[in-house]
C-alpha cells in the first residue's frame, strides 16, 4: 500500500480516517439502508422486468403462503422469481414485516440488518481509532448486501454477537443467535463449533437443543402439525436438490472455472472442513481470547468461501471476518498487502461504481474472483491459529 500512496500521505490519510467519530459512521450506514431501500423501490424493475427488491418479496410472501397452508418451496412466478429457500420458522418471522406496504417494509428490513451490524461493530475488540477504517473497509460490501435486500448483514452481526455473548458467559443468548442463523441459512451450523472453545460447552449444547426445538416448532402457532411436517420435508428436498446444481461464488467455483477441474462436492467440503478443524486441536490455547477471535474470523470466512450457493451479497460475512482479523492485531506489511488485495478483488470488483458492469458479469462473477483472496486470508488465519504461540503472542484483545 505504501508503494501506491506516498508514505507521508498514507499516514496522513490513515490519521484523518481514524479521527472520524464512529457515531457518524453508524448514522451513515443507517442512512445507506434507507437510501438504498428507496432507490430499490423507485427503480421499479430490472432488465428482466422484476422488482429490484425481489429477494425481499420472496421473504415477505413466505408469510402469506405459510398461513394459507401453501407449499413454501414452489415457484410463484406471478409474485416473484426464484425460490424461497429458508425454514418455515423464518416464514413465520416475516409476519413482522408482511403487514406493511412494500416500501416501509423494505426500509424496516434493511435498517434491521444494519442495526445488527452496528451492534456487532460496537462489541468487536479493536482499538477505538481502528473502528472507523474498519467500518469504511466494509462499506462497499454493505452496499452490495443491502441492494440485494437479503439478510446476510444480520447473520454476520448475529455470529459476531454470539462470540461476544460467549465471551461474557451469556450462553443462552449466544446459542439463540446461532440457532436463529441456522433456521435462516443452514450454513450457520458451522458456527456451532465456536462453543467448543469455552468451558460452558455442555451448557451451550443443552441450550442449542432447547432453542432448536422451540424455534423449529414455532410454525405451529399458525399451521397444523401435519402441515409443519410437510413443510420441513419439502424444505429438505429443496436443499438436497439445490446442493447438486451449483458451485457458487466459492473456492469450488473458482477452481472449477479457472482450472476446468471436476469437483466432487462432498470430498471438497469434507477436506475444507478438516482444514477448518485443525486449530481445534490446540486445546491449551482455548483460554486465549485472541485465539477464540481467530476462530470467529475463520467461521465468518468459511461459511461463504465453501458455500456451494455463495453469491456476491454473502461476502459481507467473509469481509467481516477479514476486517476483524486485520484490525484486531498489530499491523504487519504482509497482512496489509493481503487486505488491500482482498478489498480490490472482492469488494471493488463487485460494484459498477468502480468496476464496469460488463467486466463484473463477464469475468468477476463467472470466475468466482471474489473468493480468491478471501481464501488466502482464511488459510493464513488457519496457519496463525495452528502456530499460535509464535505468531499471535503480540495480539491483544482491546
Amino acid at each position: 500500500m505504501q508503494a501506491i500512496v506516498p508514505r507521508g500521505r498514507w499516514e496522513k490519510l490513515r490519521h484523518v480516517v481514524s479521527r472520524i467519530p464512529v457515531k457518524y459512521l453508524y448514522l451513515f450506514f443507517l442512512l445507506m439502508a434507507v437510501v438504498i431501500s428507496l432507490h430499490s423501490s423507485l427503480v421499479a424493475h430490472d432488465e428482466n422486468g422484476w422488482t429490484r427488491y425481489n429477494n425481499f418479496l420472496i421473504f415477505k410472501s413466505s408469510w402469506k403462503h405459510l398461513i394459507a397452508y401453501k407449499d413454501l418451496y414452489l415457484l410463484y412466478p406471478a409474485e416473484y422469481y426464484d425460490l424461497y429457500k429458508y425454514s418455515p420458522s423464518f416464514a413465520l418471522w416475516m409476519g413482522l414485516f408482511a403487514w406493511m406496504p412494500d416500501v416501509p417494509a423494505l426500509i424496516s428490513w434493511n435498517v434491521m440488518n444494519v442495526v445488527f451490524f452496528i451492534w456487532a461493530m460496537q462489541v468487536v475488540p479493536v482499538l477505538k481509532e481502528r473502528k472507523p477504517p474498519m467500518m469504511l473497509f466494509l462499506a462497499i460490501e454493505m452496499m452490495i448486501a443491502l441492494t440485494s435486500s437479503q439478510i446476510n448483514v444480520m447473520i454476520g452481526g448475529a455470529l459476531v454477537l454470539a462470540w461476544h455473548f460467549m465471551e461474557n458467559k451469556k450462553v443462552w443468548a449466544a446459542t439463540l443467535l446461532v440457532v436463529i442463523t441456522i433456521y435462516i441459512k443452514i450454513f450457520g451450523i458451522v458456527a456451532l463449533s465456536l462453543f467448543l472453545l469455552y468451558p460452558e460447552r455442555w451448557k451451550a449444547a443443552a441450550y442449542t437443543v432447547l432453542w432448536t426445538l422451540l424455534i423449529g416448532l414455532m410454525p405451529l402457532l399458525v399451521v397444523s402439525w401435519d402441515q409443519m411436517l410437510f413443510l420441513y420435508k419439502s424444505w429438505g428436498r429443496l436443499l438436497g436438490n439445490d446442493y447438486s446444481v451449483s458451485y457458487g461464488v466459492s473456492v469450488m467455483g473458482w477452481w472449477h472455472t479457472w482450472f476446468n477441474m471436476p469437483i466432487n462436492k462432498q470430498a471438497f467440503v469434507l477436506s475444507a472442513a478438516a482444514i477448518f478443524t485443525l486449530p481445534f486441536i490446540r486445546f491449551r490455547y482455548y483460554r486465549e481470547p485472541s485465539f477464540r477471535l481467530q476462530i470467529l474470523c475463520s467461521i465468518l470466512l468459511w461459511v461463504v468461501i465453501f458455500n456451494h450457493k455463495g453469491e456476491s451479497p454473502t461476502y459481507i460475512l467473509a469481509m467481516m471476518g477479514v476486517a476483524i482479523w486485520y484490525f484486531s492485531q498489530p499491523l504487519k506489511p504482509i497482512n496489509t498487502i493481503l487486505v488491500v488485495l482482498t478489498l480490490v478483488f472482492t469488494s471493488f470488483s463487485s460494484t459498477d461504481l468502480i468496476t464496469p458492469y460488463w467486466i463484473a458479469r463477464t469475468y468477476i462473477e463467472p470466475f468466482a474472483v471474489k473468493a480468491v483472496f478471501c481464501s488466502v486470508v482464511w488459510l493464513k488465519i488457519i496457519l496463525e491459529s495452528l502456530l499460535f504461540p509464535p505468531l499471535m503472542r503480540e495480539v491483544k484483545i482491546y
